[in-house]
């Protein structure tokens, strides 16, 4: 199964590709398009919250494999910048370049757009990634961008194979009560193994859950393995009690407070202390309050993007994390709002 985001600005196309690669299934601040023939499952995420929020974005990224990211012939304004920003903050590793209403342009002007998206990104985490142009209309590209991320999926399965051996981590995006069956969440297998019958922790509770039971694509499995989108009916808990952004695992680390090293973008105005940044970390989020900083060894009262920070953060909303989770900064009043990202120091 592969798992792609489309993003962009709003003027920029992703709307229609995703509604072109898939038939349009739930709808929130997300929404997801469903795509099978044969062998091949493609689920489409199209952040429709963005860019009046920068929540559904995350969420996306979060729970996808690929990204494409999409740049009108008009070329690349301030949320596109944004989303490059993002990409780049999350370390994001598989991802597609595509130039959309290619209808509507040149050649040689494709080019040229190509040429300087190239050159904006060098250094970031998209410098190497694929560039195709499309249209909706003529179809043009269309069946390649397909075949491309398909590609690209079976990298990343690959890779997802890898983490099969792990300890089982499922983080959740919806919950809903159903008549006769209780309660039902929908998420995804990061790592390790889902078998039915499985007992987990729904983390940040200490609430233990049994899995009842497992499907993938709509059909009955006994078992789930790391990138599966999954439906799971839970026994031992009411869907009330779980929210987007829980995780199912054996063990996580449960925080009010965070204490991170950081680093910093360069387009970053900084913070000082007292200000009250936005954490996120995989599809939950908080606002906290800076308490501390330290540079080079030293207390200080504004951070830097030029060096290392350890940031102390004080909040009032339990997070459930894990030492390889990578938690991003944002400023949510500043025209950039992605600002850095950093670990659990």
């Amino acid at each position: 199964m592969t798992k792609i985001t489309i993003i962009g600005s709003e003027k920029s196309g992703r709307t229609t590709l995703a509604s072109k690669l898939g038939k349009k299934g739930n709808t929130a601040d997300i929404t997801m398009y469903d795509f099978s023939k044969n062998d091949r499952v493609l689920t489409t995420i199209d952040a429709v919250g963005y860019p009046t929020s920068v929540k559904p974005m995350v969420t996306a990224f979060n729970l996808s494999d690929i990204v494409l990211l999409c740049v009108p012939p008009e070329g690349l304004d301030a949320h596109t910048g944004e989303c490059i920003i993002s990409l780049d903050l999350m370390g994001y590793k598989h991802g597609i370049i595509v130039l959309t209403k290619s209808d509507t342009s040149y050649p040689f002007a494709l080019d040229e757009l190509k040429e300087k998206i190239k050159k904006i990104t060098t250094g970031t985490a998209l410098e190497n990634w694929d560039y195709i142009s499309v249209s909706t209309t003529s179809f043009e590209g269309m069946e390649e961008l397909k075949e491309m991320i398909f590609d690209m999926g079976d990298e990343v399965e690959k890779e997802q194979e890898e983490l099969k051996d792990l300890p089982t981590r499922v983080v959740i995006d919806q919950s809903f009560n159903v008549t006769g069956i209780g309660c039902v969440v929908l998420g995804i297998v990061m790592q390790g193994t889902l078998n039915a019958k499985d007992k987990l922790v729904a983390f940040p509770t200490d609430k233990t859950v049994e899995v009842r039971s497992i499907q993938m694509h709509d059909v009955d499995a006994k078992s789930a393995p790391p990138g599966a989108r999954v439906g799971l009916a839970l026994k031992n808990v009411q869907s009330k009690d779980i929210e987007r952004g829980f995780i199912l695992s054996e063990k996580e680390d449960v925080t009010e407070d965070l204490t991170l090293k950081c680093q910093f973008s360069q387009f970053s105005k900084g913070f000082a202390i007292g200000d009250v940044p936005h954490i996120f970390v995989g599809l939950q989020s908080s606002p906290m309050r800076l308490a501390k900083i330290v540079v080079n060894g030293e207390e200080v009262e504004r951070t830097t993007t030029d060096a290392e920070c350890t940031i102390t953060l004080t909040g009032s909303k339990l997070l459930a994390y894990n030492e390889s989770d990578r938690f991003i900064i944002c400023n949510l009043d500043d025209k950039q709002r992605f600002v850095g990202y950093g670990y659990k120091a």
